[in-house]
């Protein structure tokens, strides 16, 4: 049996790394089970091979990254199928990038930051797999350099040109989105006015 030191050990990490880990699972795959079930899967990893765990290798979190970023990957590779982000996930209110963003006194800015979360969200999820875990780890989980190479299990230089090409498709795609599309209807009814 484990002593009680260990355990509220675990308890400690776990209530401080559970929810980036979520958040990391969620935005790599869309899916909240997912999120979750990785996240799960990730702690009780943890707790039968504790001694796996190399501190001369990286940092705890970094650890846990990596087992979150395997089980995601196999996931995905599994199923084959991105699921889209419509669900709003519960919880986010020590997101830090959410909290930044909430506007509740107009309801037109409101739909306006809905409309730009889900367009970025789309984007993020259609980015292939290195440019998306580069991103999230990087942008939206505020990384180092140091820290997503430590994860990934490449060199730093690696990240920073993924990254750099990450935002440029996203920028892409985003710009894509924002274009105001000329309606077939509205040039149709110019001609049918001899317009």
């Amino acid at each position: 049996m484990a002593a009680a030191g260990e355990l509220a050990a675990f308890a400690a990490l776990y209530e401080r790394r559970q929810g980036g880990i979520y958040r990391f699972a969620l935005r790599m795959s869309g899916s909240e089970s997912l999120a979750e079930d990785v996240t799960q899967d990730v702690f009780i990893a943890l707790i039968k091979d504790a001694g796996q765990f190399d501190p001369a290798r990286g940092t705890v979190a970094s650890y846990l990254y990596g087992m979150a970023r395997n089980r995601v990957l196999r996931l995905l590779e599994r199923d084959r199928s991105f699921i889209p982000m419509t669900e709003q996930a519960s919880g986010d209110d020590d997101d830090p990038v959410h909290d930044r963003l909430i506007v509740r006194e107009d309801p037109l800015a409101e739909l306006t930051r809905n409309e730009l979360v889900e367009a970025v969200r789309q984007s993020i999820l259609a980015l292939p797999i290195h440019y998306r875990e580069v991103i999230i780890l990087c942008s939206l989980q505020e990384m180092s350099y140091a820290q997503a190479a430590e994860v990934l299990g490449c060199a730093i230089g690696t990240v920073r040109s993924r990254l750099y090409r990450a935002r440029e498709l996203l920028v892409r795609k985003l710009e894509s989105v924002a274009e105001p599309e000329q309606s077939p209807r509205a040039s149709a009814c110019g001609d049918a006015y001899g317009m």
